[in-house]
């Protein structure tokens, strides 16, 4: 990070310490993200409890990769370059479709994504931009591609919560790993 200094991994709580070193082991290295909130370490239990919330919950009809696109277009409109980058690449991998990362931040509605998946990001961007404008209508629009409302509050949860990692990962000039910038480009050799 550019403007604030990221703690040693050895010195913070054991606990998060176990969470760091596990996503370590399981990716390959350490996103930038874990050691930059690391600093405050109430607050980065409170994020990752809220982020395992939202983008690990087993009782929605959201798949992984509808909520890693919802997380990558509306940070795009957001201009938060960590979470583009890091959640394109998650994208990437968990639709198995190495240019829909890039589609969807630069313009979703020219996409390579299933009508369901325009809407529930027509909604998104609507939640991001101009949540005061959210009606009745919204949601009868979201019904209408199978979505119920409890997958509706997933959707608005999913782009309230990476609103604020957005502004966090900008002011504090989070930079993404460059791990991020090819995982999923290619596919992966048998």
């Amino acid at each position: 990070m550019v403007r604030y200094p990221v703690p040693d991994l050895n010195s913070l709580p054991e606990d998060i310490r176990a969470k760091i070193l596990e996503v370590q082991e399981k990716s390959g290295f350490i996103p930038n993200v874990f050691l930059a909130f690391g600093r405050r370490p109430a607050e980065w239990r409170a994020f990752f409890a809220y982020h395992d919330a939202l983008m690990l919950r087993e009782e929605s009809n959201l798949t992984k990769g509808d909520r890693e696109m919802i997380v990558t277009t509306t940070s795009a409109a957001n201009h938060c370059l960590y979470c583009v980058v890091a959640h394109g690449a998650i994208l990437r991998i968990y639709e198995k479709k190495p240019l829909v990362a890039d589609q969807v931040a630069v313009n979703y509605r020219k996409a390579d994504i299933t009508p369901r998946q325009r809407a529930m990001l027509d909604f998104a961007m609507k939640v991001c931009k101009n949540s005061d404008q959210v009606e009745d209508a919204d949601f009868k629009t979201l019904h209408a591609h199978g979505f119920n409302d409890e997958d509706i509050w997933d959707i608005a949860a999913i782009t309230a919560f990476f609103g604020l990692s957005n502004r966090m990962a900008n002011v504090t000039g989070m930079l993404p790993n460059p791990e991020f910038y090819t995982l999923g480009r290619t596919p992966r050799q048998k």
